[in-house]
């Protein structure tokens, strides 16, 4: 597909100047751009760069001087993030929606809405309900009961397990897995990390003579708001008896595990590798780091940042952005850390007085 550039600046709500019927096919770097190619000069820094490609049109920054960086027009991106946003969308090819492939085995008690595409060895189980316009990948397999909204998007090898509901515009990415078993076992007498927990650690700690894990069932399913997006192979497990939620317009990374029983609220981040553990609940706007971990039963406020790598062990209050093991205000975490690098320099100060 081609653009002319008066059309992209439509788009992207931008405002555009010079040739604005120039066509382009494609975005691309601004070294790496030929002339049917839209350069992505969004700052200062990439500026440089257009002089070593061939692009006639770029997206640039406020105030670039874009006739002399060699362009015959330029549309000017105040927020470059967002620009991108808007131009990814509009470039981007199209789902392959060839209908329903013959290869697809349906169970017959399906309900199968219009406009569906359903990919080759797919799997569809009994009383399954598919909304209006969702698009299913090759070797997907969706449990008996599970209901998906309408303008799905269900890539390659997902799983979705019984008792899960999916609102509208759910994305899921390659080999997510929504609504496994939670990880949750108990011994017959309270386990040794019951007994480390509750006395932190002062007990002594001896074999049990029955250290056979009984599995608690997870009958509680999964339920996912409207517009959630979840990255390739991460996990949602079923609550126990009632659902684990995602909220609406909450976008999950890559490789994050989110527990039985957890809340994840609404417009939340969750970046690649971080951990939620059973029955926490993350309210609104949160935004958890890369390989950030969040202990069981806790609750965390709206509009908290956790920064990368920090694992929360008690609850946080709204609006705190949180840093380290265990994760503390950031500025305390800061203070905290400076002191530790002066601490050689001390300690030799010391010897030598």
């Amino acid at each position: 597909m081609t653009h002319s550039v008066r059309m992209i600046a439509q788009a992207l709500g931008a405002q555009a100047f010079g040739d604005l019927d120039i066509v382009v096919a494609r975005a691309a770097e601004p070294s790496m751009a030929g002339p049917d190619d839209l350069a992505l000069a969004m700052q200062p820094a990439y500026g440089a760069a257009l002089s070593q490609g061939q692009a006639r049109a770029a997206v640039v920054w406020p105030d670039a001087d874009w006739q002399a960086l060699g362009l015959k027009a330029a549309i000017i991106a105040p927020r470059a993030r967002l620009a991108m946003a808007r131009l990814t969308q509009l470039l981007d090819q199209p789902l392959d929606s060839a209908g329903i492939s013959q290869h697809a085995l349906i169970d017959p008690t399906a309900v199968i809405g219009k406009d569906v595409s359903i990919g080759a060895f797919s799997v569809i189980g009994p009383h399954v309900v598919v909304g209006q316009g969702t698009w299913i990948a090759d070797h997907v397999s969706i449990a008996s009961g599970v209901t998906l909204g309408s303008h799905c998007q269900i890539h390659a090898g997902v799983r979705l397990q019984r008792q899960v509901r999916l609102g509208e515009r759910v994305i899921l990415q390659p080999n997510v897995v929504i609504g496994g078993d939670g990880f949750s076992f108990v011994t017959e007498a309270p386990s040794n990390v019951e007994i480390a927990r509750e006395t932190l650690g002062a007990a002594g700690l001896n074999p049990p003579d029955d250290a056979t894990w009984h599995r608690i069932h997870s009958l509680g399913g999964v339920v996912i708001g409207d517009d959630v997006e979840i990255g390739a192979g991460s996990t949602v497990d079923a609550g126990t008896i009632r659902p684990t939620y995602v909220g609406q317009g909450t976008k999950v990374d890559n490789l994050v595990q989110i527990g039985h029983n957890v809340r994840v609220g609404a417009n939340c981040l969750l970046c690649a590798q971080a951990g939620v553990a059973g029955s926490s609940v993350i309210g609104d706007r949160v935004v958890v780091g890369g390989k950030a971990g969040i202990a069981d039963n806790l609750r965390i406020g709206d509009d908290v940042v956790l920064g990368g790598g920090s694992v929360v062990l008690s609850n946080v209050p709204a609006g705190r952005v949180m840093m380290g093991y265990p994760a503390t205000k950031m500025q305390t975490h800061i203070d905290s850390y400076k002191a530790l690098r002066r601490l050689p320099r001390l300690l030799r100060d010391l010897v030598t007085r």
